[in-house]
């Protein structure tokens, strides 16, 4: 499984970014697709998944309303659409694949190498 993430940048605090991750793999829609970020000295956090179907998700408490994972089983493709962007978004953005839906870290076998999203104030 190749998970290739992409659609970071530069955006000024209040601002909006949309995530894409591009996974190439046949059975793409039996996995929970995940979202983490990582900050400059600081551990890789939980940001959002998805289960397979698209019907649940889950969100970290400090994205919740702000942010929204979606995914397009037929492109193979899985979203993470930011909104009200703050400085403290800024991070490197990993997507990541799971057989269970989940917040660990450690239950991702698959993961992408990462876009960059930096918030300005």
């Amino acid at each position: 499984v190749q998970l290739q993430a992409s659609g970071g940048g530069l955006v000024q605090a209040g601002g909006s970014l949309r995530l894409s991750c591009a996974a190439s793999v046949r059975s793409f829609s039996s996995y929970t697709m995940g979202w983490f970020r990582q900050a400059p000295g600081k551990e890789r956090e939980f940001v959002a998944a998805i289960n397979w179907s698209g019907g649940r998700t889950n969100y970290g408490d400090s994205v919740k309303g702000r942010f929204t994972v979606s995914r397009d089983n037929a492109k193979s493709t899985v979203y993470l659409q930011m909104n009200s962007l703050k400085p403290e978004d800024t991070a490197v953005y990993y997507c990541a694949g799971s057989r269970v839906l989940t917040t660990q870290r450690g239950d991702y076998n698959y993961w992408g190498q990462g876009t960059q999203v930096t918030v300005s104030s």
